[in-house]
Parts: structure tokens; C-alpha cells; sequence
């Protein structure tokens, strides 16, 4: 089967810009990745975050499937934890009811920001993340309408009513998360843009764990920072936007956006910074057509993966959509050698 190739797109706002231009340049990339072929197409979950502006996924798929026709469209993901589980299902039912059969409900249990934003999204509350395999069987239940009859909610319905439900997807970066996505039967993306280690050992893992659901198969994909441009060296220029903007996140230094490549060129990093730069390479692929479109089939088979879901954060957005093109114009390419 052929490899798919998926985008995930934060919102990033730029130093210089502001929120509403970034939620407008997801809704023009999720035109351009249809136009381009890319799978599906998911956007993110984060509070509190200045420089990040997708707070509700929900909301935004409503308004990318106004503007495009044919892609999937879903969350990288609603973090369940803070939630109702029928609240979120009767988002997701009337999100299919809008898009049929182009609605993925990707879930996941990370906070999504700050400690003090978690304690808003739960009035003051600590989250229950144990519940959490227990919120993916309910959000299961009121998808499928298949409330048992000795259930206290039994003969309700999580409206609108739909012919079918969207399927929900695990997303996580940790083995707990490939072992849960393999205990429920469901599909399972790794955010290796947030861990670059371990990755390839926890989807194996999955896979020799995953109990079927419903006769469903496994299914592995992996979510990883792109940065391509013509040359390698246009490529090292634009990434280095996100090499300073991964280091100031990481030592939670206080940001106004993406750095341009110019600030981010002239940066004088510590040797602690420098380490950390490294290790968050970790993370990405980087280089020129050919090099990211190798770099990520190898990947792919290093975690005999079905799909690659690419993220990319560049300060300005024609670059950001160009890492796309030139990745979708590639692989187009090396798919007619086969």
C-alpha cells in the first residue's frame, strides 16, 4: 500500500503578525494541501499560547470545510481530559453532519498549555487523566449510539444523528499512548515533533499488541517537523526560525511569535543552547526536495508506518508553503519511478 502523506498545522503566529492572519494562513494552506494531494488535514489544540492561535480544533475544522471539498479534516487533537466526553462526540456529530465522511476525531491527553490554563479548562480542578481510556470508550459510545441498555444514559442520543461516525484516533508520544491506541483497536499517530526518541519501538509495539475492533486493522502514522526548500542551505536559513523558537519554548523564555531567519541568524546561542538546538533536530527533517522526501521514507519504514503527517513552522508563510509544494511536487515524482 502506498505511503500517505498528511499535514497538522499548529497556527503558528509569527513575531510581526498576529493571530487572525495565522488562523487564515491554515485555511489557505488547507486549500493548497488539497490541491496538492495530501490526505488529510489537522489542526491543534493549545491554551494559553500567544504564539500558537488554534485554542478550539472543532471550531476550526467547521471553518476549513466551508473552504475546501474533498480533503479529511481533524484534530491533532482535542485533549480529552479537559472535557465531556458526549460534549466532545455531539462536536464531532455535527462536524460529519457538515463534512460526511471527511471528519477524524484525533484525541489526545497532553494539557495542551500551562498548568494555570488547565486549572481554567477545569474551574479550578486538577485533570483526571486517568480517565482517560475510560472518556475514549465513552466518546466511542455516543459516536456510535450504542449506549448499553443497563447504562444510566441509555436511549440518548449525542445529536445530530449521522449515518456514520468519524473515527477517533490516539495521538501521543509516549509507549503508554501506542499501548492504549492498541488496546482500544484504534489508529495511532506519534507526535515525534514532540519526542524524537523512542518512537519507532513504541508503534512497533502497538502493532504486535493491537487487539482488533470491529474487524479494523492497525494503523501507524508519525508527525514530524519539515522544513524544504530549493537548496539545503535555503532550508538551514528558514529552519533556523525554528531552531531559536523551539529553544526559547524550551527554557520558557517570553516570545512575541516565530523569529525571523535574520534574528534568528544573528542569535548568540550558550553551548547549553547549542546542545538543545541539536537535540531538537532531533525532531525535524530539513534539506532540499530530495533530501526530506529520502529522510522520510526511511523513516516511514523505520516505523513501518502507514501514513507521515508533516508540520512545518517557517516566519514567513510563503516559505511554509513552499516546504509543502516542493515535498508534494517530490514525492510525486519519485512515485512515477516506481
Amino acid at each position: 500500500m502506498e505511503l500517505r502523506y498528511s499535514i497538522l498545522d499548529q497556527s503558528p503566529v509569527s513575531e510581526n503578525s498576529n493571530p487572525a492572519e495565522a488562523l487564515q494562513q491554515t485555511a489557505t494552506l488547507a486549500q493548497s494541501a488539497e490541491q496538492w494531494g495530501y490526505t488529510r488535514f489537522w489542526v491543534s489544540e493549545h491554551h494559553d499560547a500567544q504564539t500558537l492561535a488554534g485554542s478550539s480544533p472543532e471550531i476550526l475544522i467547521s471553518h476549513l470545510g466551508a473552504v475546501t471539498k474533498t480533503i479529511r479534516l481533524g484534530s491533532g487533537g482535542v485533549m480529552l481530559p479537559h472535557y465531556s466526553s458526549f460534549k466532545v462526540a455531539e462536536n464531532f456529530k455535527l462536524l460529519e453532519a457538515l463534512y460526511p465522511g471527511r471528519i477524524d476525531a484525533g484525541v489526545g491527553r497532553a494539557p495542551g498549555g500551562m498548568p494555570r490554563a488547565s486549572l481554567a479548562l477545569n474551574e479550578g480542578r486538577a485533570r483526571n487523566i486517568d480517565r482517560f481510556p475510560d472518556q475514549i470508550d465513552e466518546l466511542s459510545m455516543y459516536l456510535n449510539d450504542a449506549i448499553p441498555e443497563d447504562h444510566l444514559y441509555h436511549g440518548m442520543k449525542a445529536t445530530p444523528l449521522t449515518p456514520y461516525a468519524p473515527p477517533i484516533w490516539i495521538l501521543g508520544s509516549s509507549m503508554s499512548s501506542a499501548l492504549l491506541a492498541a488496546d482500544k483497536g484504534l489508529p495511532y499517530m506519534f507526535a515525534h515533533f514532540i519526542n524524537g526518541e523512542g518512537g519507532q519501538d513504541y508503534t512497533r509495539t502497538y502493532r504486535e499488541r493491537f487487539v482488533s475492533a470491529e474487524g479494523n486493522g492497525s494503523w501507524v502514522g508519525f508527525a514530524i517537523f519539515v522544513v524544504c526548500q530549493e537548496t539545503e542551505e535555503q532550508a538551514e536559513r528558514i529552519a533556523s526560525s525554528l531552531d531559536l523558537a523551539l529553544s526559547m519554548g524550551g527554557q520558557g523564555m517570553p516570545s512575541k511569535g516565530t523569529p525571523s531567519p535574520e534574528k534568528a541568524q544573528a542569535y548568540e546561542y550558550s553551548k547549553f543552547e547549542k546542545l538543545l538546538v541539536e537535540e531538537n533536530r532531533r525532531r525535524m527533517v530539513v534539506g532540499n526536495p530530495k533530501q526530506v522526501a529520502d529522510r522520510l521514507e526511511d523513516l516511514a519504514e523505520e516505523y513501518g508506518a502507514d501514513e507521515v503527517m508533516l508540520v512545518s513552522i517557517a516566519y514567513d508563510f510563503e516559505s511554509k508553503l513552499k516546504t509543502f509544494r516542493l515535498v508534494a511536487e517530490q514525492l510525486k515524482k519519485s512515485n512515477q519511478k516506481k
